[in-house]
Parts: C-alpha cells; structure tokens; sequence
C-alpha cells in the first residue's frame, strides 16, 4: 500500500489507469482484520494465542485502522476518476473486485466488534453489509446490460447475415 500511495504522489495519475483491483487492497487488510477478530476470539482456548494476544489484537486493530483509512482514499479517488477524469460508467467485470472487499469489510468489522466488545461499531459494520449488497446489485446490474446488449448484437448480426444469405441464393 505504500509504494501505490507514494505512486499516487509522485507520479501523474491517469484516471484510466485507477482501475476498481485497487479495492482490493482494503479487502486484504479486512481478510487480516477478520483473522485476527478470530484468532482473538479463540485465544481463551489456546496457551499459543493467549502468549501472544497483546500483539494479534494490536495488529488486528492497525489492520482494521488502514482498511478503514482505505476506505475513504479510494471513494475520492474513484469520485475522482468519474467526475474529474471523464472515465465513464460502463460495465467492466474488475468491478466485481470491489464487490469482495466490501462485504469483507462488513464482516470484519463486525467480528472486531465482537471480540473487542466495541458495540459503536456494529453500527458501520452493518452499513457496509448494505453498501457491499449495493454495490454487488449495481454491477450485476451492469451485467445483465452487457449480456442483453450483446445478445440484441448477435441477434441483429444474425439477421445481417440471414438477410444477406437469403440475397445470395435467389
């Protein structure tokens, strides 16, 4: 994540080149956060976990910290790349790589919710279960479109070469 925030800084960004793949970057902080909401969890259970708790449930929390700051860098970013950039809304299946990472952010958050008996943040985790659903309608959504395009396509390009055929051989 470093060396993508230092080339976002250093180097002149193409919004065509900010592709939906840098979600999922924040969903592999929310798989980190996620582990170690569970490994925590099971702590109690084992002489191993229970030895190094201090350091799982701090880096836990960094994880859950830096997919949270993520978060909000990539909204602008993307807000940015369709309103500054001009790049338009057509389907593309990369972004179902932004559909993932934003329901595992849901779970995570409620899983270190759970283990952290922080009640506050049931509230967000419950929010990004929707944001993630809303997402995951909207791009499939946008598959449907393309499906039933290129379907309406073949079937126009069908009747092209029918008609064309049927000239042919009169």
């Amino acid at each position: 994540m470093g060396l993508i925030v230092y080339q976002f800084i250093a180097f002149r960004l193409d919004p065509a080149l900010l592709t939906p793949p840098y979600w999922i970057n924040m969903g592999a902080m929310a798989i980190t956060t996620l582990t170690g909401g569970v490994l925590t969890g099971l702590a109690p259970q084992s002489a191993l976990l229970q030895a190094v708790l201090p350091f799982l449930e701090g880096l836990t929390i960094l994880a859950w910290a830096v997919a949270t700051w993520w978060i909000p860098l990539l909204v602008i970013l993307f807000g940015w790349r369709h309103l500054v950039g001009k790049v338009g809304f057509a389907y593309d299946p990369q972004y179902w790589s932004m559909v993932f990472p934003l329901g595992m952010y849901s779970a995570c958050t409620f899983q270190l919710a759970l283990v952290t008996r922080l009640a506050f943040l049931e509230a967000p985790a419950h929010a990004f279960a929707y944001i993630g659903l809303g997402a995951w309608t909207v791009v499939f959504l946008g598959l449907v479109r393309r499906v039933l395009a290129e379907v309406r396509s073949a079937r126009g390009a069908r009747a092209e070469l029918e008609a064309a055929a049927r000239r042919f051989y009169r």
